[in-house]
């Protein structure tokens, strides 16, 4: 095979054009397409590693089986069909509950993995749904429901047009943006400030996004809440509020009240932040024409995460930049999972209809809190798990408490992971399914296009033919959701793979059609299958518009600015704020600093450690630590320290910097790969040390259930103390 292959990029949500060549059947250079209608060219060190992920010798094409004498190959007949009867009858002697379902971060960038997958998980018929939504953006989803109407309807940064951009835990920089699919996000920054704009990072940490900044503030890991409710507080006493007309009065009125208890006076102990800064920032944003607060990760994974992602939206919805030029807005994507009329649209959402057995933890859209995985298989008695199915996941090493999780898993009757790499948590599955890798099977990006600045399309066809025997996910989900039927049915089990006559295409080849542009929709573009096939650089469908109330999906079409659901956290809120007031803990003593996550552009997940090129350069699997915290301690730089949690220890290098705000400690995500068992031989290179073997599987936001990584209470010592 020889040409010019045109894809997007899935290594992150920024959904970059590429433009692949290829000789004799290999690649030769892989760059950004200048062509492509959202990417503009732009490609970060990522995309080019496609080409490593497609030729890693370390990647799985068929399925293995564990043994007593190590991994065998084993035929796709065989595993599943075996697959199909062990959990049907693990099902049958404990109850469709026993078995558990993950599904990691890269099933989200795999709409055929989305689309079959999500109808195998139905055929399991448990309650026992896990993913990694909830070690991240669930209060975003959630408040999404409880304040539009609908989990997808989540507000994007209309940042091509906004003047001033407050940030909040979140890095662009190294996540090219995230329920903000934005390619080129520097230059797009950059932008604000030339057009006399500013943005401002508020951080413990000052993150490559901040560094370039107008300005970064540092705030106490865990405080968002109080600081925003000071942004609030000062909005209404200076009259700086213009809520939508969607709004109740009364719920102006109300939230008024609740921020009274915040002033920025009150506030600036808890959170660091001064009560002048608070007042200027207020007023600098509504003075803004354009304005958007946003927030990710870093106030997403806190105790009051749910109450942070409410405040962000009622800022930018009481300072009138919610669905507005510069402001908050929402995508109108070809296909379209929001509108309920659409033949692709998605539930509104579920909350708190049933809760974990045994810590009582809500579901959200069918999903328990995955921070209660491992206690549902360790904790005997009737409803325990005790088969697992992983799909396209590490939990190992994404989840809280990964050393409690590896003891789960070793306890466990049977595990099935769909993943083509023997990695940390694959290491305990019966079997290992591989489906196809990236650049062998078509792509569509369903849900990101959900959250892009811009509404956009684009269609990739295969760049290689898989090998032959090798099979596609939704292939593999395919034929085990039939099995499973059969063998519930009592009914012999075929010799030959059951073929599916639907594929991920022809669904989404009928939605274009009946979709906002299709023939059928109200833009009448035509937009379909072909459509796209024939403009392989994508389409764009135009800039954000203003859409409520339309596309509201609450009963009344209006915004619920104080859903019911926060009113019944306040007092947790308001007890916490007086404990941290009245604490005169020096968390810097030596005894207690406060962890934090980070990541890192090339390797901003565990899945992509295997990808030579992403882990050249300094070791990045470092403790940030600032200059002064590490004098107090007696730590030199680059020296072995021992960091010390509540449920674990691990060692690793010093790193100092003035980077970071006193009595902060940052370790990134997804390393760890000292684990024996696995077959990954760059990450073993690079093992670094894993965060969540130190994270608290019992710290959660426990009105939303999200894993509260930020702000973990940690002790430090030199290694050789």
């Amino acid at each position: 095979m020889t040409g010019t292959h045109f894809r997007t990029c899935t290594l992150c949500e920024a959904m970059c054009g590429l433009r692949i060549e290829v000789e004799n059947d290999s690649i030769v250079a892989i760059r950004g397409d200048k062509d492509d209608a959202f990417s503009r060219g732009h490609l970060c060190a990522k995309g080019p590693e496609l080409k490593n992920l497609y030729e890693d010798s370390d990647r799985l094409k068929f399925p293995i089986k564990r043994t007593p004498s190590g991994w065998e190959k084993v035929s796709w007949i065989d595993a599943l069909s075996d697959i199909a009867l062990r959990l049907v009858g693990i099902q049958d002697q404990y109850g469709n509950d026993s078995v558990a379902v993950y599904n990691g971060n890269p099933t989200v960038h795999n709409y055929g993995s989305m689309l079959f997958g999500q109808r195998f998980t139905n055929r399991i018929r448990t309650k026992n749904l896990y993913s990694a939504t909830s070690v991240d953006q669930l209060p975003h989803q959630l408040l999404s429901y409880l304040m539009f109407g609908h989990q997808l309807l989540v507000p994007i940064p209309d940042i091509d047009n906004t003047n001033f951009f407050l940030i909040l835990g979140g890095n662009p920089f190294a996540s090219n943006g995230s329920l903000m699919s934005v390619p080129d996000v520097k230059k797009r920054l950059k932008a604000i400030q030339e057009r006399g704009g500013k943005y401002v990072v508020v951080d413990p940490r000052r993150t490559e996004t901040a560094a370039h900044a107008d300005e970064h503030i540092f705030i106490r890991p865990g405080s968002d809440a109080f600081f925003l409710f000071a942004i609030i507080h000062s909005l209404f006493k200076k009259n700086r509020i213009k809520p939508s007309s969607l709004c109740k009065a009364e719920d102006v009125d109300r939230i008024r009240e609740l921020s009274s208890e915040f002033s920025p006076q009150a506030t600036e102990k808890v959170t660091g932040v001064s009560a002048e800064t608070v007042e200027r920032i207020a007023s600098e944003f509504a003075d803004a024409k354009g304005a958007v607060c946003y927030g990710r990760v870093g106030v997403s994974t806190q105790e009051f995460g749910a109450i942070c992602q409410w405040l962000i939206n009622s800022i930018n919805i009481l300072t009138g930049n919610m669905d507005s030029k510069g402001g908050a807005m929402f995508t109108l994507p070809a296909v379209d999972v929001v509108d309920p009329k659409s033949t692709m649209r998605t539930s509104p959402g579920s909350f708190d209809t049933f809760r974990s057995r045994v810590r009582g933890l809500p579901e959200f859209n069918d999903e328990l809190p995955v921070a209660a995985l491992a206690e549902e298989i360790l904790t005997e008695g009737e409803g325990q798990v005790k088969a697992f199915v992983t799909s396209a996941g590490n939990p190992v090493l994404s989840t809280p408490n990964g050393g409690k999780l590896e003891k789960a898993l070793s306890n466990l009757e049977f595990m099935v992971s769909f993943d083509f790499y023997l990695n940390e948590t694959t290491k305990y599955a019966n079997y290992i399914l591989p489906p196809t890798s990236t650049l062998e099977h078509d792509h569509y990006d369903l849900i990101f296009n959900v959250f892009a600045v811009r509404n956009v399309a684009r269609y990739c066809q295969p760049v290689f033919e898989p090998e032959a025997g090798m099979l596609h996910d939704w292939e593999i989900f395919s034929d085990l959701t039939k099995r499973l039927e059969l063998a519930r049915a009592g009914k012999p089990l075929p010799e030959e793979l059951i073929k599916s006559k639907i594929t991920p295409a022809s669904i989404i080849d009928h939605a274009l059609r009946s979709g906002p542009y299709g023939a059928k929709g109200e833009k009448n573009l035509e937009l379909s299958l072909e459509a796209l096939k024939a403009n392989p650089h994508g389409l764009d469908l135009g800039a954000l518009q203003s859409c409520f109330p339309e596309r509201l999906q609450t009963p009344d079409r209006k915004i619920c600015l104080v859903p019911e659901r926060i009113l019944s956290d306040m007092g947790r809120l308001k007890h916490r704020f007086e404990e941290v007031g009245s604490s005169t803990e020096n968390v810097s003593s030596g005894r207690s600093f406060l962890l934090i996550g980070r990541r890192h552009l090339r390797n901003n997940n565990s899945w992509m450690h295997n990808l030579p090129k992403l882990m050249t350069g300094k070791d990045r699997c470092t403790l940030l630590i600032h200059p002064d915290d590490a004098e107090s301690l007696g730590i030199r730089e680059e020296e072995e320290v021992l960091v010390e949690s509540r449920v674990g220890k691990i060692f690793l290098p010093a790193e100092l910097t003035e980077d970071m705000m006193r009595g902060v400690v940052s370790i990134p995500h997804g390393f760890g790969h000292t684990r024996s068992g696995t077959k990954l031989q760059v990450a073993s290179q690079f093992a670094g040390a894993s965060i969540n073997d130190l994270t608290d599987d019992s710290s959660v936001d426990e009105l939303s259930g999200n894993a509260a990584f930020s702000g973990i209470p940690v002790s430090i010592r030199r290694k050789s103390a």
